[in-house]
């Protein structure tokens, strides 16, 4: 099973996920990254800050960059 990383993208950092996750697929990871992005917001938002500009980097195990997912994607507009 292939181990996904995700680097959690700030303005002026990047912290980086050293153990990943074994997932059977890309779209398990990107769905892993989503409830990650909606978990840190929902704290963020208790705290009164605001850190939808953040992203994830879904990378495989030799560092490339499978997906970006900017948190503000974890959002659906409820108009």
């Amino acid at each position: 099973m292939p181990r996904y990383f995700f680097h959690l993208v700030k303005r002026t950092e990047v912290l980086r996920d050293d153990e990943g996750s074994e997932l059977p697929d890309l779209e398990q990871a990107r769905l892993e990254a989503l409830n990650d992005a909606r978990h840190l917001m929902a704290e963020a938002i208790r705290s009164g800050k605001d850190i939808s500009s953040r992203s994830v980097q879904i990378c495989d195990e030799a560092g490339n960059i499978l997906l970006l997912l900017p948190f503000v994607d974890a959002l659906t507009a409820d108009d």
